[in-house]
């Protein structure tokens, strides 16, 4: 049984959360921007004395590693790396989306009926029209890697012609004008949580699957394919 604390700064959300087993226990998280490095430690603290449990208990931490924002996944990263090297405790690393896409189908089958053939396709902005997004069905399988999208009518054709698509996330919101298939699902309410993290971060544990924590880097994925807008292309 693993007492991992998870760190989630890859967006606007600041989230914290310890968990017991892959369950979490105790949790602190803000929507704001430029929260993450005045609020960050003060959550850690936070939940640790909620739970009555002191840092050296702890027997990793892990950490959202993109794809994000560069100063958020920056400051997670750094603070992850400063906790498991003075606890000389391993570091493990969640990509942002698998842990959104967990959520998100977590969520669902509380909430809802799923429909047959549902995915989910968690997206986080980048700008413009572009957004970090991939691919996963209701089992947190994943069907399309983490790729940096420029959103257009036909981007997740292949997945909307045959499947019903839950977007979500702080990405999502400005792709409706873009997608306007029968298919599509938006919902707004789906954002990155440290919460989501904590099963992942357990199996991730069971596994010894950790970062060298000299040596990690998040996973910015910043190069987008340059486009011509269509109404360009003829003149």
């Amino acid at each position: 049984m693993a007492l991992i604390l998870s760190i989630e700064t890859a967006t606007s959300v600041c989230s914290v959360s310890l968990a017991s087993n892959g369950t979490p226990v105790a949790w602190r998280e803000i929507n704001t921007h430029n929260a993450h490095s005045k609020s960050l430690t003060l959550f850690i603290e936070a939940i640790l004395a909620e739970a009555g449990k002191n840092i050296n208990e702890l027997d990793a931490i892990a950490v959202s590693k993109g794809p994000g924002s560069y100063t958020g996944l920056r400051i997670g990263v750094s603070t992850t790396k400063g906790i498991a090297y003075a606890l000389g405790k391993p570091m493990i690393s969640v990509n942002s989306l698998k842990s959104m896409a967990l959520g998100a189908s977590q969520s669902y089958k509380k909430r809802h009926d799923l429909p047959e053939n549902l995915l989910f396709c968690p997206m986080i902005d980048a700008r413009r029209m572009e957004v970090y997004a991939a691919v996963y069905d209701t089992e947190n399988v994943e069907i399309r890697k983490t790729q940096a999208d420029i959103v257009e009518s036909d981007t997740y054709l292949e997945y909307l012609n045959t499947n019903h698509v839950v977007f979500f996330g702080d990405g999502a919101e400005k792709c409706k004008s873009q997608i306007n298939h029968p298919n599509a699902i938006f919902d707004a309410e789906i954002l990155p949580s440290a919460l989501f993290m904590a099963s992942i971060a357990e199996k991730k544990y069971n596994l010894n699957e950790f970062e060298d924590v000299a040596y990690f880097e998040p996973f910015y994925l910043k190069d987008f394919i340059a486009t011509v807008p269509k109404k360009h292309i003829y003149g």
